[in-house]
């Protein structure tokens, strides 16, 4: 599916894909981008239950994150993440968006994902990846006539790196699925005996090839049901007694430290129209991001 729209600020261009399915669950969606505006762009990312990788095709985009310098990259990975990111470019930017179940990152790129938690880097520079293929990609993407042809490519590349990567436990998959279908709501003990590890030998796991701790995890994955409670229309304190907040201040409290903002100003902000393009979520009827200029 491709959206395209044209406004006297520039156009822009939004197209989703679908994984090839024996590449799910793990390489969860495609989106491509397309933006051609006439003044900078910010936006706030707010954490989300799966690492990013974005491919571009020319220009960088400036990514900063409290407590670590700015990181201008053409093509970026995020993994697993506690807190929010500002992504800003001068108005042009165009590549291809790809959300990975962080299980599927520690497959596809053979890194512990606890050296890439809270970080934002060159996907080139990861630790033990193989030099270029990266870069490589995604010249060969921008070089492609259309955005189908683009995902079926990356169908091609995802299943050979897949084919030789680093099988991730699993019992550990198992695991981050309950964690998923709950929005962080299952009890790390309780997920331990569901997959028959102890809790120490479940976080080590979590650690290398999710990123986060599972309680760490579940915080985030908690917040994420939250937003997109809030994002339609649920109040605040419903939406804490769903999410399984010890009640309203709890849900604020983690608001504001993993988006930097509260929950009325993050659904205030949502509500607004862009002023340029619309917001472009990063992962389908989920609430990740406000535009902020």
């Amino acid at each position: 599916m491709v959206r395209t729209g044209r406004e006297p600020g520039g156009s822009w261009e939004f197209a989703l894909g679908s994984p090839h399915p024996r590449l799910r669950p793990g390489v969860l969606s495609y989106r491509g981008v397309r933006l051609a505006m006439d003044r900078p762009r910010r936006r706030l990312e707010a954490p989300v239950g799966a690492a990013t990788l974005f491919l571009g095709f020319d220009q960088p985009v400036r990514i900063s994150r409290a407590g670590r310098a700015p990181d201008t990259l053409v093509s970026v990975y995020c993994g697993p993440t506690t807190t929010p990111a500002v992504g800003e470019h001068g108005g042009r930017l165009s590549g291809v968006e790809v959300m990975l179940a962080p299980w599927a990152a520690f497959t596809l790129f053979g890194t512990p994902q606890y050296e890439l938690a809270n970080r934002t880097v060159d996907p080139d520079a990861l630790p033990h990846a193989l030099d270029r293929r990266v870069g490589e990609l995604s010249g060969a993407l921008a070089a492609l006539p259309s955005w189908e042809a683009r995902f079926r490519l990356l169908d091609e590349v995802f299943a050979r790196w897949w084919d030789a990567g680093t099988p991730c436990s699993a019992r550990l998959v198992r695991a981050w699925s309950e964690l998923v279908r709950t929005g962080g709501a299952m009890p790390v003990r309780r997920l331990a005996e569901e997959v028959g590890w102890s809790v120490r030998h479940l976080e080590n796991r979590f650690r290398e090839q999710i990123g986060l701790g599972p309680k760490a995890a579940a915080r985030v994955l908690r917040l994420q049901r939250a937003r997109r409670l809030l994002a339609a229309g649920h109040g605040q304190a419903e939406t804490a007694a769903t999410c399984g907040y010890y009640d309203q201040a709890h849900l604020s409290g983690e608001f504001k430290a993993m988006t930097g903002c509260t929950p009325g100003e993050f659904t205030t902000a949502r509500r607004r129209p862009p002023a340029a393009a619309p917001p472009g979520d990063r992962m389908d009827g989920e609430a990740t991001s406000l535009v902020l200029i």
